[in-house]
């Protein structure tokens, strides 16, 4: 399943890791082991941000994804599951189902 993985790295820890060099070097580890389809480093709530796009092809892979991120860098770590447009053209059918099943359910509750 795809899966966008979240990491928010503390900014004493980004900066200590930025100071004595192992920032770079431990992201380049870490995703070197993970291979993901892509990732994406932003600013996020003032903190260093990762935004990490990869399969987790089993549940019993999560603390093996997290727990690097957790030692090397105390950061937060957050697991969504994904689509990309061909996901979500696959997905019609379901969408399509609700929305005949339970349309009629929303709006009455919004009134």
């Amino acid at each position: 399943m795809r899966c966008l993985l979240k990491v928010s790295i503390p900014v004493e820890t980004g900066n200590a890791a930025i100071s004595d060099g192992t920032l770079p070097k431990t992201i380049e580890s870490i995703l070197a082991e993970l291979r993901p389809e892509s990732a994406y480093f932003a600013e996020e709530n003032g903190n260093r941000t990762g935004f990490i796009f990869f399969d987790l092809k089993e549940t019993s892979q999560i603390p093996a994804v997290a727990e690097p991120w957790f030692l090397a860098f105390n950061a937060h770590v957050e697991f969504h599951p994904a689509m990309n447009i061909e996901d979500l053209k696959k997905a019609s059918p379901g969408i399509e189902k609700a929305v005949k099943n339970y349309r009629r359910v929303a709006r009455a509750t919004a009134a």
